[in-house]
């Protein structure tokens, strides 16, 4: 059996009606950052109903904007590209009383067909030195989009917030790992985080698997389609090590590639944490 194969559905469902996932009508692999406990601030934990992660929001239902705003998310930053808007045909929803803010992280021209067939093949290889690639490509592109969450957390304690890219996992991953790092997270926690886009993305692996029949490098190889698939700890662990060498961490990094102060850092230290335990 390939590690990669579909899960139980009865075993995905159990794991995604409880926290950290939360149920919102029309988008998958939509889950809070709250309640991880921090280890610079003791006795602290991250805000739950604060940070929101999750796969694109174009489906999103009625039902599902009303329980955004239950919530408490006012602003949802999307962090695609133009190209992928128009590929999957997936335009930003009008949800009322939430500002949708389109922060690409890849440009147009970044969406090049031999950008993209190299992206691809380092995507479809599955190992963890390709996504540390890709990853690294993200993180140098990424610095003004990710500047505007932080910004949002900096300025903005009191308005919740969600951030996502296409599937949830690479983009809005990197993001996730920033917030958690920042707020002084450990990393075996982070690295679970972002196993769980594995069975976040799972309700949608069919209409997945149909978009990728769709590019000449994996309609020939489903090897290298279920590969896409890949959320492996071990993954956001070696690039974690890699974060921390390259880029000085994630204080390092918001300093060089943001432009944020050690004031900005302790301000959106502040808004995240708050004292509490840990759920169980």
């Amino acid at each position: 059996m390939h590690d990669l194969d579909p899960l139980d559905p009865a075993y995905v469902q159990e794991v995604l009606s409880k926290p950290p996932f939360v149920t919102l009508d029309g988008v998958i692999n939509v889950r809070d950052l709250g309640n991880y406990p921090s280890t610079i601030e003791r006795g602290k934990i991250t805000r739950p109903g604060y940070l929101f992660r999750s796969a694109e929001v174009s489906s999103i239902t009625e039902d599902g904007k009303a329980r955004m705003r239950e919530l408490g998310i006012t602003t949802i930053f999307d962090l695609r590209s133009d190209t992928e808007i128009r590929k999957y045909n997936t335009p930003m929803p009008e949800i009322d009383g939430v500002q949708i803010l389109h922060i690409p992280v890849f440009k147009t021209e970044d969406y090049s067909p031999e950008m993209m067939a190299k992206r691809y093949q380092l995507y479809a290889s599955g190992k963890n030195e390709a996504f540390i690639e890709l990853y690294s490509q993200i993180l140098d592109h990424g610095g003004h989009a990710f500047g505007a969450i932080l910004r949002h957390v900096k300025d903005k304690p009191n308005e919740g917030c969600l951030f996502h890219c296409t599937a949830g996992k690479d983009r809005t991953g990197i993001m996730a790992a920033i917030l958690l790092k920042l707020a002084g997270v450990d990393d075996e926690s982070i690295c679970q985080d972002y196993a769980l886009t594995r069975i976040g993305r799972e309700p949608a692996r069919e209409k997945i698997m149909q978009r990728l029949s769709k590019e000449p490098l994996f309609a020939s190889n489903n090897e290298a389609a279920l590969n896409m698939f890949t959320c492996r700890q071990e993954t956001m662990e070696a690039f974690l090590k890699h974060f921390d060498s390259k880029y000085g961490g994630a204080t390092g990094y918001v300093k060089d590639y943001v432009g944020l102060s050690d004031e900005d850092i302790a301000a959106i230290q502040n808004n995240i944490l708050i004292p509490g335990q840990p759920r169980l």
